[in-house]
């Protein structure tokens, strides 16, 4: 027997009965004698105070019991582990334990950002394909196909790819102001970008920025990115609504904007395009960013000032297309817009990517298509 301090948990009162150890349990003995067994293994170490050492009940809130001074060496026998922190912890220390996990934190949230780039190239481009078809075949009847559109679209791509093997770049009856890359080289062009575009030349330079995430397996990456392997588990029959909407919502890396930028400069470059209007492009995208920001008072009228009446909305479906649906996933700085000017060879004579006429056709390809399903706020 040794003497112990106890509190029942409901009366509040400290009571000093004797411990009896009985085996695989143990009672108190109190002036109106033995209470009921406890059993050693519902005993929870709390902690030590004062040179007191009290343990819990698992079972029963507030019930505790302590020993002042030290412990008889057979009840310490029968006592649960001292454990301040955890097994673990308690075993390697609280420092070297919170070390540890800084470290396995750190090498998750490394394995999580560099897993996307490790895992995209290993993909199969026959898995791809196939997730890019059904990819397509989801967006139903609202891919343009007005007379002579699809032509001029395919002329003004060659210009920039010669040798568009892989590639299909289509033009779709959204408002939405942005161009996106699908797996399996597939391209849309959104019917709300066209709007927005000033020339051919400065649609061109977006085409090619969206051919060099397909030629550098970026996309693949922002799935993985975005949706994790639930992507690759699901194959071509997993949500593919959400898979375009998440590459419609991502953004790339720097590193990919930035590699997407030069294949479309050297893309330009080698068709003889010329890349002002694409710094322009990137000029009204920095602007607006700037006036989302808080940097810059916007311009009268123009899409800055878009931009600042529409900041603090938050609208399903947007009365006007605005370049906020391409800044949103394709991130602007002024960087890149004096990038594509600076590409651009002083006296050199460029020629315009398409005629005219072909430029109109590619423009009203959805507004000439009678069949085109009308666009319903890109709800997938």
């Amino acid at each position: 027997m040794v003497q112990v301090w106890h509190y029942d948990g409901a009366s509040g009162i400290r009571h000093t009965p004797e411990l009896v150890a009985e085996g695989a349990q143990f009672r108190l003995r109190l002036d109106e004698g033995l209470g009921e067994p406890h059993a050693w293994t519902d005993l929870v170490y709390t902690g030590e105070k004062g040179g007191s050492t009290t343990f819990g009940h698992k079972d029963r809130r507030g019930w505790r019991i302590g020993f002042d001074g030290a412990i008889p060496a057979e009840i310490a026998a029968r006592l649960p582990a001292r454990e301040k922190y955890g097994r673990f912890i308690d075993r390697i220390g609280l420092w070297p334990a919170t070390s540890a996990f800084v470290a396995l934190s750190a090498v998750a949230i490394f394995v999580g950002q560099k897993a996307p780039q490790i895992l995209a190239p290993l993909v199969p481009p026959s898995f791809e394909k196939k997730l890019g078809d059904a990819m397509v075949g989801d967006f139903g009847g609202r891919i343009c196909s007005g007379p002579g559109g699809q032509e001029a679209l395919d002329a003004l791509v060659r210009r920039v790819e010669p040798n568009p093997e892989g590639l299909k770049i289509r033009v779709v009856n959204i408002a939405m102001v942005n161009a996106v890359a699908m797996p399996g080289g597939n391209i849309f062009i959104f019917r709300g970008l066209l709007q927005e575009a000033k020339s051919p030349d400065e649609l061109a330079g977006v085409v090619a920025h969206e051919i060099g995430h397909v030629r550098n397996r970026d996309v693949m990456q922002a799935l993985l990115r975005q949706m994790g392997l639930s992507v690759l588990l699901g194959g071509a029959n997993a949500d593919v609504g959400g898979s375009i909407n998440a590459l419609v919502a991502s953004t790339y890396s720097r590193e990919a904007e930035a590699a997407a930028d030069q294949y479309a400069i050297r893309a330009m470059r080698g068709g003889n395009v010329s890349p002002i209007d694409t710094a322009g492009f990137f000029a009204r995208l920095s602007e607006m960013e700037e006036v989302m920001e808080g940097k810059v008072t916007p311009k009268t009228g123009g899409d800055a000032a878009k931009a600042k009446t529409e900041k603090g909305k938050v609208e399903k479906k947007q009365e006007r297309p605005s370049l906020m649906d391409y800044l949103a996933s394709h991130p602007a700085s002024v960087s890149r817009e004096k990038m594509f000017r600076a590409s651009a060879v002083p006296g050199k004579t460029y020629t315009p990517v398409v005629a005219p006429e072909q430029w109109r056709a590619i423009v009203d390809s959805c507004k000439n298509d009678p069949d085109v399903e009308q666009d319903d706020g890109f709800l997938f």
